[in-house]
């Protein structure tokens, strides 16, 4: 089983930029495909993106082309670079882990494992 850690997140102007990161540690990481998802108030988990850990191809889910996920296999660290961003950015943000695949995977219920998440807040 593969364990989660995510910071990064905070409170941001409108605009400003944030880099979340996901510390993962068990099982090899070549084994999964790794997304983040968000999740704002009284809202559902939304998929953002996802990476898999071998050759890279991503998916992005709509809206986020401010988004850039990537990740550093040396450092077993996924990110997520938010530029631009907006007050309706504003989510609890969350790791997850897969199985290996070249497919989306778009839905909460594809990813077995999940980190704690961590806040981000777009206000001015």
């Amino acid at each position: 089983q593969v364990e989660l850690v995510e910071s990064g997140g905070g409170l941001v102007q409108p605009g400003g930029s944030l880099r979340l990161s996901c510390a993962a540690s068990g099982r090899a990481f070549s084994d999964y495909t790794l997304g983040w998802f968000r999740q704002a108030p009284r809202k559902e988990r939304v998929f953002v993106a996802q990476i898999n850990w071998i050759n890279g191809t991503v998916y992005y889910g709509p809206s986020v082309g401010r988004f850039t996920i990537s990740r550093d296999n040396a450092k077993n660290t996924l990110y997520l670079q938010m530029n631009s961003l907006k007050p309706d950015d504003t989510a609890l943000y969350f790791c997850a882990a897969g199985p290996k695949t070249d497919y989306m995977l778009s839905k909460s219920s594809d990813f077995s494992a999940w980190g704690q998440g961590t806040q981000v807040t777009v206000s001015s």
